[in-house]
């Protein structure tokens, strides 16, 4: 059975605080200091939230004497929008088809009520 990686992915993107890590590396490299500032956690804790994304392929981490520079790496996400299109087709093919039914429906409305009118000045 092949590896579900799209699986992988929400996975890691259910957490709040991987977001916002990924969010900021969309502006660019970061250390894991630098990630960390913003959240009331412990250094450990920021690795551990970085780790789920690297097994997730979202961020790469390299080695540059003692700094570990963060990078997101988007492939993955464009896996998940490229799921994400393919409900948002169908949700709006459905919408399209219930609005062409709702026109229909008033445009029944609209002929009956007119042949009711007549019927009535007779």
């Amino acid at each position: 059975m092949a590896h579900d990686h799209l699986s992988d992915t929400f996975a890691a993107l259910a957490d709040p605080t991987r977001r916002a890590i990924l969010a900021r590396l969309a502006s660019g490299t970061a250390s894991v200091t630098e990630l960390a500032k913003p959240f009331r956690m412990s250094l450990p804790a920021i690795s551990k939230h970085l780790k789920v994304l690297e097994r997730s392929h979202l961020i790469t981490r390299t080695r540059r004497a003692q700094w570990r520079p963060c990078r997101l790496e988007a492939g993955p996400l464009k896996e998940v929008d490229d799921w994400v299109e393919y409900y948002r087709r169908f949700w709006e093919q459905s919408f399209d088809r219930l609005d062409t039914y709702l026109r229909e429906v008033r445009a029944r409305e609209v002929k009956d009520n007119r042949q009711g009118r007549k019927h009535h000045k007779r």
